[in-house]
């Protein structure tokens, strides 16, 4: 893709702080570094996102991040764990259309980094939990 930033940093047209690359994908410092060590996992092939993933493709690229995850924990005794984060679609605060894995690590309560998770199971019954269940079981592509 011409003009995909990701596609270009793969290519060498545009710099980065790469941190890991094999045949398969690039790992590199997100710039905005929302904590020191913040990390981006991109598969080398273009896909859009994680919907675009085959298999093979998805066996390759995830079966680095524990790799790239534990060289990163390793750099900096203070990184105390780590959000692994991979935004799908505008909705979902993606904002690059080449399909990335972001690597958070993270260093306390308090190192300005944030996700919430709100409790709505106060609107779901057993049947409404049993709806959804069932149309992702009748979607799930080995059923089809």
């Amino acid at each position: 893709m011409t003009d995909c930033i990701f596609c270009k940093i793969i290519a060498g047209e545009i710099p980065s702080y790469t941190v890991y690359e094999d045949d398969v994908v690039k790992a590199f410092l997100d710039i905005s570094q929302g904590t020191p060590g913040h990390t981006l996992v991109v598969p080398k092939k273009h896909v859009p996102d994680l919907f675009a993933y085959d298999d093979k493709l998805a066996a390759a690229v995830f079966s680095r991040l524990p790799k790239i995850a534990r060289a990163i924990k390793a750099s900096n005794p203070a990184i105390k764990g780590m959000n692994v984060i991979n935004n799908n679609g505008k909705v979902a605060y993606q904002s690059v259309f080449h399909s990335h894995i972001h690597l958070v690590p993270r260093y306390s309560d308090h190192d300005d980094f944030k996700m919430i998770f709100k409790d709505n199971s106060s609107k779901y019954d057993d049947a409404k939990y049993k709806q959804i269940q069932q149309s992702i079981i009748d979607h799930m592509e080995d059923n089809q």
